[in-house]
């Protein structure tokens, strides 16, 4: 079993947050379906989660839905929690770079606090 916890920026801005309030109904919908898989099941289909290859242990989550495609990046903190950072609606084959330094930092950030807090 994992916990799913979401990024919170140091001025406390939730960016996965912000990106979920934003999605429609149905699409929503599907997407916390495929969160509540991450957190459920040992062994999570590539189809919906997957480390990105050459990335600071950063992972995507996918979810198709209609013809739209999102994703939301994570990584984890500790063995079984998952900490959501953000997401996008991705719109070519190649996952933007820019998406991929931003949860970077986010993990970075994350870390750095969490360490000044032990």
């Amino acid at each position: 079993m994992r916990t799913i916890t979401f990024y919170r920026t140091a001025d406390g801005r939730c960016p996965i947050q912000d990106f979920l309030d934003a999605l429609p109904g149905k699409a929503a919908q599907k997407v916390t379906w495929v969160l509540r898989l991450l957190e459920e099941l040992n062994l999570v289909p590539a189809t919906y989660f997957k480390k990105l290859a050459g990335t600071e242990e950063i992972w995507e989550c996918r979810v198709n839905f209609g013809s739209n495609t999102y994703r939301l990046f994570c990584f984890f903190a500790g063995h079984s929690v998952v900490v959501l950072t953000h997401g996008f609606m991705k719109k070519s084959q190649k996952t933007p770079k820019a998406e991929i330094k931003k949860a970077e930092a986010y993990r970075r950030d994350f870390l750095e606090r969490s360490r000044k807090h032990e």
